[in-house]
């Protein structure tokens, strides 16, 4: 996905506007390793490349000369301050442009020689050829440094992605890792690299996208340099997740475990320099582009829908016959099926377009379907995705530059499942969820009338699975989701048991959190305190108006305000969400360090669209209201009166 989400994840730098001045080869050289630019040594590395999997990419052991790179060290940790920063993508803390050093005052740049000086030697001629010859990738730009700081703490990471943005010709990495306490590859925080599955359509076109595992692990290691060229559609890699200690005391004599690097990229020649070709720029992008659409690599994601149109859309009457409530309580608690209960939630949807309901199901059925789930839980999955398709009724989610995690559909009319596929699971997807009586309930609830569904069941392994942003487009559609992860330790536990408490006193829908006014779809919550401390939550998001910012950031400096609508992980909660157009959604990377996976169950209804009525300044049922910047209350009704605000 090239979003500026990327750029920014590994710090993009703009051109400094200030020019520098060329540094000698003799010079340059110092301030690399002895016999580094030797031509035996040169032509190992270029070996080394040649020969590489899954795509060209090269490592270097002790690059730049020891001293000078422990003053570098030294000064970034007492001299550079770093900004943490999440988006659907990434959770790291960054610091400013490198490209800018030139561009501070005399006392500012006094506390960072060093770091100046690696600047200069990394964007020297002589460097610059060397990595030339070791990637054949052409001649690259000294004019356009772009290069930042990122630390990476225990809990943050990078996730796939494959750096094709404007001019980048080469990407690298230079870890400065504690040079005294060896980097451990069981601490985490890798650059993993993908290989690329090439698939030929009957046409003979082919279409690249990756696999969902990669293949390629490079440990952090003091003095390190990896890099590799810049190929759309090839280059994919993540930084694997800084894994959390066991205890405090642990990660203290471990040096806290602080990935620190210096990331960045070579561009291709700026106008003036040598090798500079009018345009090629935007060749390059055309071209890009053109390659990552060849082949219709989309009509190869996993899952496709499978979109189950309704034929009688509407419903008869608004109450059940008896033989459909005997179906519906086999799967709901009766709590949701009563006159009044579907009274005041179908008041509550066609006021704030979203409603959230605690303890959904029966508690028959729950109980099964969480001793089920939890017995999962205990059984080992296979690493490889191969393996678990074979193995499991689960199939992987790809390719990882949009999703991963495991997931089941319903089956199809002319597909049975075994009795060993069968589960709790299987029969919501199945069973429930298509019904027409839970059809029939959801145009209650929500005043809309359904068109057609479509439903998952997914698993998002910790450690692994995550969504990247996408957007709806189209008419609003409703979105529902059944949360039924088992374990606790999703950020919300401490808001369950004030409002238990304040149950006992007032038992009626009460206010628990605030809109945003320019959202469509007004379903707002605020987000639970240290939920990013595993992540899992599925995050509805307004798109970003200025065509110059990332509408995808989900936290920087404490800024949310782009939050529409926040779901933490949970256990038997039922979310409905009336989705505009334009709106992002994503499901955060699930931290290795969460206590169990997060499970749930999606699902999307197209809807029909309601009749043109009167701007009285909100979003009706349809969603498609005019904005209102006013904030308006969110009064969320649940027979447990459940909260996500805090």
């Amino acid at each position: 996905m090239k979003r500026k989400a990327e750029s920014r994840a590994a710090g993009e730098a703009a051109v400094s506007k200030r020019s520098k001045t060329a540094l000698g080869a003799e010079e340059a050289k110092k301030r690399f390793r002895a016999g580094l630019f030797d031509k035996k040594v040169l032509q190992a590395y270029t070996h080394e490349y040649s020969n590489s999997a899954p795509y060209k990419h090269a490592v270097i052991h002790e690059l730049v000369d020891d001293k000078l790179l422990r003053a570098v060290r030294e000064e970034i940790r007492n001299n550079v301050e770093f900004t943490p920063k999440e988006t659907d993508i990434y959770k790291i803390h960054q610091s400013g442009d490198l490209a800018n050093l030139d561009g501070l005052d005399n006392e500012s740049l006094s506390k960072l020689p060093s770091l100046l000086a690696l600047r200069d030697a990394v964007y020297s001629e002589s460097f610059r050829d060397y990595v030339s010859h070791i990637t054949g990738c052409g001649p690259l730009s000294g004019r356009k440094t772009d290069m930042a700081i990122n630390v990476y703490t225990p809990g943050c990471y990078l996730l796939c992605h494959d750096d094709v943005i404007g001019s980048r010709r080469v990407s690298y990495i230079l870890y400065l890792t504690d040079p005294d306490t060896p980097w451990q590859p069981e601490w985490g925080g890798a650059l993993r690299l993908f290989p690329v599955q090439e698939i030929e359509n009957k046409d003979g076109v082919v279409a690249k996208t990756p696999l969902p595992d990669p293949v390629k692990v490079i440990p952090p290691a003091w003095n390190q340099l990896s890099f590799f060229a810049v190929q759309p559609g090839e280059s994919f890699h993540d930084v694997e997740e800084v894994y959390h200690a066991q205890t405090k005391e642990i990660l203290e004599k471990q040096g806290g475990r602080i990935r620190m690097a210096i990331s960045g990229w070579f561009h291709i020649p700026q106008l003036g320099e040598d090798g500079y070709i009018e345009g090629e720029e935007e060749k390059n992008a055309k071209n890009s582009s053109l390659m990552q659409l060849q082949g219709d690599p989309a009509q190869y994601d996993m899952p496709q829908p499978q979109v189950v149109k309704v034929d009688q859309p509407k419903a008869s009457s608004d109450e059940f016959d008896e033989a459909d409530l005997e179906f519906l309580l086999k799967y709901m608690a009766p709590t949701y099926l009563t006159p009044d209960t579907l009274e005041q939630v179908s008041e509550h949807f066609e006021e704030n377009s979203s409603i959230t309901l605690a303890d959904i199901l029966s508690k028959k059925f729950a109980a099964r379907l969480k001793e089920f789930v939890e017995s999962q839980e205990k059984v080992p999955l296979p690493e490889d995705s191969t393996k678990i398709e074979k193995e499991t009724p689960w199939r992987v989610a790809k390719p990882p530059h949009k999703h991963r995690f495991l997931y089941q559909q319903p089956s199809g009319p002319d597909e049975l499942r075994t009795s060993q596929d069968e589960s709790p699971i299987t029969e919501l997807l199945d069973n429930f969820l298509p019904s027409r009586q839970f059809r029939h309930w959801l145009q209650i609830a929500t005043g809309c009338t359904v068109e057609s569904s479509a439903a998952l069941a997914r698993r998002f392994r910790r450690g692994l699975d995550y969504t990247l942003a996408t957007g709806h487009e189209g008419k609003p559609r409703l979105e529902l989701n059944i949360g039924i992860t088992p374990t606790t330790g999703w950020g919300d536990e401490a808001e369950e048991e004030e409002e238990e408490e304040e149950e006992e006193e007032q038992p009626q829908a009460k206010t628990n959190g605030k809109g945003k006014g320019k959202a469509k779809a007004k379903a707002v919550e605020e987000e639970p305190k240290e939920i990013e401390e595993v992540g899992g939550h599925e995050v509805y998001m307004a798109g970003e108006d200025d065509a110059d910012e990332d509408a995808a950031v989900y936290k920087s400096s404490g800024d949310d305000d782009n939050i529409l609508f926040f779901q933490a992980a949970a256990w038997n909660k039922m979310v409905i969400v009336l989705r505009d157009s334009g709106t992002l959604k994503f499901v955060k990377y699930v931290s290795k360090n969460a206590k169990g996976d997060r499970w749930d169950l999606s699902a999307a209804y197209d809807v029909e669209e309601p009749e043109e009525e009167e701007d009285d300044g909100k979003a009706g049922p349809s969603g498609a209201g005019a904005e209102d910047d006013d904030e308006e209350e969110f009064n969320g009704f649940s027979d447990h009166e459940e909260s996500e605000s805090d």
